[in-house]
């Protein structure tokens, strides 16, 4: 859920709050008042507020009726259509800084909205970044987040969309796959299921059919010392660090209980 931190610093007309809180709590929203917050916050209009609740109340996801997500405390923006940034992806984001923390070139790989690469170039300063998705909406509003950090966002599959002058140059290349096996779409939230491309859930028969793809391409494309990371679950991990070891690279697993995170970490000695 997008952070409160936005909520300005008079408060929302008591009636008008409590009308919106009313909705959300009756549509099942877990954290109406909240929600009902970052909605005044974001509209401006209560005519805007109410609408807004009512599309959140319809099972829309916040972040999608609100038109942003909070990723590392910056503001990216999220259209209909395109994967929402997750609060745990936060953690491949803080091993890559720790890894590479004078990486120079970044390359963002199945990027969706583009958090990934935006938070990177936030936290390393001045970076040659490079941002990639097959989905044209994901394209587009990914687009508006690098923008800041100078970055190039390409259309295409996988390593196809990238510039070939980037073979060899790549310092820190993070890949968010889809990961879900396919048999397993129907168990995800609605929210997942219902307003998120399935090409950005689903990861093939075990879930790691763009894993594996990433793992046999990116020793090619790293700089040497450079590395590559890849979010995962628990149960497909050992999978995946094997993936990453029959390419070369020097693979561990990094986990974070607090935030249910597991990112296979790959290094181009």
């Amino acid at each position: 859920m997008p952070s409160v931190s936005a909520v300005p610093p008079n408060p929302p007309n008591p009636s008008s709050r409590d009308a919106l809180v009313a909705v959300l709590r009756a549509a099942g929203c877990v954290f109406a008042e909240d929600e009902a917050d970052l909605i005044l916050a974001t509209s401006r209009t209560p005519a805007e507020a109410a609408a807004m609740a009512e599309r959140r109340a319809a099972g829309l996801p916040l972040e999608l009726v609100v038109g942003w997500a909070e990723f590392r405390g910056l503001r990216i923006h999220v259209a209909p259509g395109v994967f929402v940034p997750r609060r745990r992806t936060e953690f491949l984001v803080e091993q890559a800084l720790g890894r590479a923390p004078g990486a120079r070139v970044v390359v963002d790989l199945c990027c969706g909205s583009g958090a990934v690469g935006a938070a990177l170039a936030a936290g390393l300063g001045r970076v040659e970044l490079h941002a990639a998705d097959i989905d044209p909406a994901a394209v587009r509003c990914a687009r508006a987040n690098v923008a800041a950090a100078g970055g190039h966002v390409h259309q295409g599959d996988l390593f196809e969309a990238l510039p070939r002058g980037l073979r060899g140059r790549v310092d820190i290349l993070a890949a968010n796959v889809p990961y879900v096996p396919s048999d397993e779409i129907g168990l995800l939230p609605q929210e997942a299921r219902d307003h998120e491309p399935l090409v950005a859930l689903d990861g093939g028969t075990d879930g790691l059919d763009v894993l594996r793809r990433v793992a046999a391409e990116a020793p090619g494309w790293l700089a040497p010392g450079g590395c590559v990371l890849v979010e995962t679950s628990r149960h497909q991990a050992p999978d995946a660090v094997a993936a990453f070891e029959r390419s070369g690279l020097t693979a561990r697993l990094a986990v974070s209980e607090e935030l249910h995170a597991h990112v296979v970490i790959g290094v181009r000695t």
